[in-house]
Order: structure tokens, then C-alpha cells, then sequence
């Protein structure tokens, strides 16, 4: 069973890259390399992502596995059940999970509006030695993907802290503020390592261009 297990229903862009997700299928990936372990007792979460998938689809927005155990998933749901907040549309949407061991306290933002706080896994921690996902939902360690559940779409930023931001700084992030590295992946410099048919861009001057990373 997943440990942590947080659905949502999904605007300015975050600098430099993003990678775009063309098409459904079951072998496109992104892996996110960590600048510190996953071993947390608080975290906060922050995506920024545009997807015109609608209708009866769960799509997975971000996924944290290790051997045995889903660590944290964040989800786009289809029934608006558990965290689940109402879809927004395609444009671009600022998403912040955070969540504290001590408290259990767990508040999901969208676009710098919060959720009502819910108690989820008091006295829990988040287990290192896993693998960081964007694209697909690991049922094993790295593998056992659905092409049903993959992510379809634009993302343009991924920023994690292993411990809660204040609400007015989610709120800042929200506008596009750029104020704190985010000390446990950060978007700016974070090891990108595709697989499939996932391109990164990299914004240079007022453009877009693509990099090398597309396997066709």
C-alpha cells in the first residue's frame, strides 16, 4: 500500500527548463536525481504543470518510490476524493503539498490557496533509497507502468524543502517569486534524466529551444 497517496485535480512559469510529456504511453519517464536523501519528517511539495487530460483519467503528477513501498505519489484523482481539489483547466497550475511527521498536519495549495488541513501519518518518515519519477506510477521500484495513469502534458517546475513553508511564501511561489533554493530537489539544478519520448526545453533569451534529451 502506498504511504503517502495524495490526489488532486488539476500561472506563471518557473525559470529555465521544462519537459513536455507528448503522448500517453507506458515507457515515458523523467528521473529526478535528489541533492540530499529522502529520509524526511516534513516536506514541502511544490509542481507547476499544464495538462489537457479530462474526463474519467487519473493522471500521476509525481511519484517517490522505494523498494517496497509508494513513499509519496501526488495524483490527479478522477472521483474528487481524499485531497482532491477541483480541476482548473489546461493553463499552467502552482500545486504545494506540505505535510509534518510531529503534527501530521498535511495542507495541499493550489495557485497559493490553501485546502482545509488534514491529519495524515503522524509519526511517520519518509524512507530514503528510492527513485523520484515524473510521468509514470512505479508499481514495483522502477517499473510496471500503465500508459492509463501516465502524465500528458507540460512541466515546468518541481521544487522540494525538507520542511514546511510558511503559507505566505507558497503564496509567493505561486506568483512566480524566486526567493529560497529549495534544498532537496531544486528545478534550477536538479539531475534530469529522460527516457522516451520526453523532450526538455530550455529557456534561453525569450525562447524555447529544445535540448537532446528526446528518444523517439
Amino acid at each position: 500500500p502506498a504511504i503517502f497517496v495524495f490526489p488532486i485535480l488539476m500561472q506563471k512559469q518557473h525559470k529555465g527548463r521544462s519537459l513536455v510529456f507528448p503522448e500517453e504511453t507506458a515507457s515515458s519517464l523523467v528521473e529526478l536525481t535528489p541533492a540530499k536523501p529522502l529520509s524526511l519528517d516534513a516536506f514541502t511539495l511544490c509542481l507547476r504543470f499544464a495538462t489537457e487530460l479530462k474526463g474519467k483519467r487519473e493522471v500521476i503528477l509525481f511519484a517517490y518510490r522505494t523498494q517496497y513501498f509508494d513513499e509519496l505519489n501526488v495524483w490527479r484523482e478522477t472521483d474528487g476524493s481524499g485531497n482532491a481539489v477541483p480541476e482548473l483547466g489546461p493553463l499552467a497550475n502552482h500545486v504545494c503539498l506540505t505535510w509534518e511527521s510531529l503534527t501530521g498536519r498535511t495542507t495541499m495549495y493550489v495557485n497559493g490557496r490553501s485546502s482545509a488541513s488534514k491529519i495524515y501519518q503522524r509519526g511517520h518518515r519518509v524512507r530514503p533509497g528510492g527513485k523520484v519519477i515524473l510521468g509514470q506510477d512505479p508499481d514495483n521500484f522502477l517499473g510496471d507502468f500503465q500508459a492509463e495513469q501516465s502524465f500528458v502534458g507540460e512541466i515546468f517546475g518541481v521544487n522540494m524543502w525538507d520542511h514546511v513553508l510558511p503559507s505566505v511564501a507558497i503564496q509567493l511561489l505561486s506568483t512566480g517569486e524566486d526567493f529560497s533554493d529549495a534544498n532537496v530537489l531544486d528545478w534550477a539544478t536538479v539531475t534530469i534524466i529522460p527516457t522516451g519520448s520526453v523532450v526538455e526545453f530550455q529557456k534561453r533569451s525569450l525562447d524555447l529551444k529544445p535540448t537532446t534529451h528526446a528518444l523517439f
